[in-house]
């Protein structure tokens, strides 16, 4: 007899019980290692719309469904065709042609997680773009997708959407046989669980007292040789650049002949030829020298201008990115972001690791609540709304933080500039993207779509004096051979793509794309147009 699923998501993965994990928590568990309970419950709250419900859409669905979203909505008028029988695997086969396709996609959707809820809209998206009702219902989900709208129609979603600072993202798919490409409009986004593969500063040059007082307390000289080849080399390094700076006025090794000096210091420490601590703390050596006491990339947000008529969903993160500001400024500060308390693996002996593990620890959590106290003082109004969890989740991931920037759907196209340098930097994904834009432009006309027409209509969007690369032709090529194709293998594999970069939007984790996301099966690659 199973339990009932009693917990909430929170509670299912921070609980300890000797009891087995309920159906929720087994059903999650390889997705909560990766975006974790807050990743979760943000999925679990999202409204997700679709326009359109083809063998893309659906696909993209898929991938959503089953990591749990709350609900979605599939918005389509259109009644199944044979042609979608034969494509899309949410379809009864021949049982649903003649009947409304979104009605008999949700039902297949809905069953791959019973948790997740799913309706069908039998409407057009221009009827609901036509009311006042309508707009106000689209704001009111937490991303939007749309897969193949004709251009129209798109721009009036998309100018409806930006005009709105707290409207949800937009996700434009196109796809044309083997050619694809997806853009994701929004005006900002801010990520502080961005999960980078770059370490923290493990503050060598800076040291906290009881790490600078553990390297200089270090009797090398009478330490058991056992212990001293298990000192981590966190503390070696510290107790070396402390002696260092006491024989060069306070300087750090700049010049190549001081770095390799510095090396030579550490290696010339070494009781028995194979202690490897050592060795690793000269090839941790970089860290002297190279390690910022503020990553370029945060210090840059320090000074990024607000946007005009600025977003209410960041006006925390905003708030803890200006308290940060001060917290590197303060003159009893460290003059660094605060600390992490994540070490690397290390050569050392469990004993020595757990007490330097403690001591970071200690010093975050103390540095974490004088970064509290700033914030409570700089934004008292913020502070009390804000979320504990969050602000401790800033703190903690301060030196990987991340702003990015997007722009309106079709803002590219309109920027010959951008356009042009675009194709000196990326030909082959640029080619693609341009393609793929004249086929939209065709459409939207009722031209018809041949390899002559996309060439004149691509020559018409970069302007003259503009020279194209030969990838443009292989990508015509495609094009004009399937230019309303919705093949199965390309939906699949674009369902993936763009599914993941929706759940980056919505848990806020990990950072999504920026720009143009361009496939191509037939050479089998994908690049990104910025």
């Amino acid at each position: 007899m199973t339990g009932p699923e009693s917990q909430d998501i929170e509670q299912a993965t921070t609980s300890i019980a000797p009891a087995q994990p309920d159906d929720k928590t087994r059903r999650y568990d390889r997705q909560l290692r990766i975006w974790a309970a807050s990743g979760q419950a943000a999925l679990e709250a999202s409204r997700i719309l679709v326009l359109s419900s083809s063998a893309t859409a659906t696909s993209i669905l898929k991938n959503l469904v089953l990591p749990g979203i709350g609900h979605f909505s599939i918005l389509d008028s259109a009644i199944t065709t044979p042609a979608d029988a034969g494509n899309n695997f949410f379809l009864n086969a021949r049982q649903s042609i003649g009947k409304p396709r979104a009605q008999e996609a949700v039902p297949l959707l809905r069953e791959l997680n019973e948790s997740v809820q799913g309706e069908a809209v039998l409407k057009d998206i221009r009827e609901v773009l036509s009311t006042d009702q309508g707009k106000a219902w689209l704001t009111g989900f937490s991303i939007i997708i749309a897969h193949n709208l004709d251009k129209a129609t798109l721009q009036d979603l998309s100018t409806l959407l930006w005009s709105n600072p707290d409207g949800p993202p937009l996700v434009t798919v196109r796809s044309a046989g083997f050619l694809a490409e997806f853009h994701i409009q929004y005006h900002e986004h801010c990520v502080s669980q961005s999960h980078s593969e770059t370490a923290p500063s493990l503050r060598i040059t800076r040291p906290f007292p009881a790490l600078l007082e553990w390297a200089r307390n270090l009797d090398l000289q009478n330490m058991d040789p056992t212990t001293h080849g298990h000192i981590p080399f966190v503390v070696i390094l510290v107790r070396l650049v402390d002696e260092w700076r006491k024989s060069h006025d306070g300087n750090l090794p700049k010049t190549a002949a001081e770095k390799k000096e510095f090396k030579s210091n550490i290696l010339a420490l070494k009781v028995k030829p194979d202690e490897e601590n050592f060795d690793e703390a000269e090839a941790q050596a970089w860290r002297v020298w190279s390690e910022p006491a503020i990553p370029g990339d945060v210090q840059a947000l320090f000074s990024l201008p607000p946007l005009p008529g600025a977003s209410h969903r960041h006006t925390t993160f905003h708030a803890l990115l200006d308290t940060l500001a001060d917290f590197t400024k303060d003159p009893s500060g460290p003059g660094t972001l605060p600390l992490s308390s994540t070490l690397p693996d290390m050569k050392s002996d469990t004993e020595s690791y757990v007490r330097l593990q403690n001591l970071y620890r200690q010093w975050a959590e103390v540095e974490k609540n004088k970064f509290k106290e700033l914030f409570a003082k700089k934004h008292p109004q913020v502070a009390k709304a804000a979320n504990p969890e969050e602000v401790d989740t800033f703190v903690k991931n301060s030196h990987h933080l991340r702003v990015l920037r997007g722009k309106q759907w079709g803002a590219f196209d309109k920027d010959r500039g951008a356009i042009a340098n675009s194709l000196m930097m990326a030909p082959r994904e640029t080619a693609t993207h341009l393609a793929l834009s004249a086929l939209t432009n065709l459409l939207s006309l009722g031209s018809a779509v041949t390899a002559d027409s996309l060439r004149v209509e691509v020559a018409s969007i970069v302007g003259e004096g503009v020279d194209l690369p030969e990838e443009l032709d292989a990508a015509i090529g495609e094009v004009a051979r399937a230019p309303t194709a919705d093949l199965p293998n390309t939906a699949a594999f674009l369902g993936g793509l763009v599914a993941q970069e929706a759940i980056k939007m919505i848990t806020e984790q990990y950072v999504p794309l920026n720009g143009y996301c361009v496939v191509d099966l037939v050479d089998s690659w994908t690049g990104v147009v910025a």
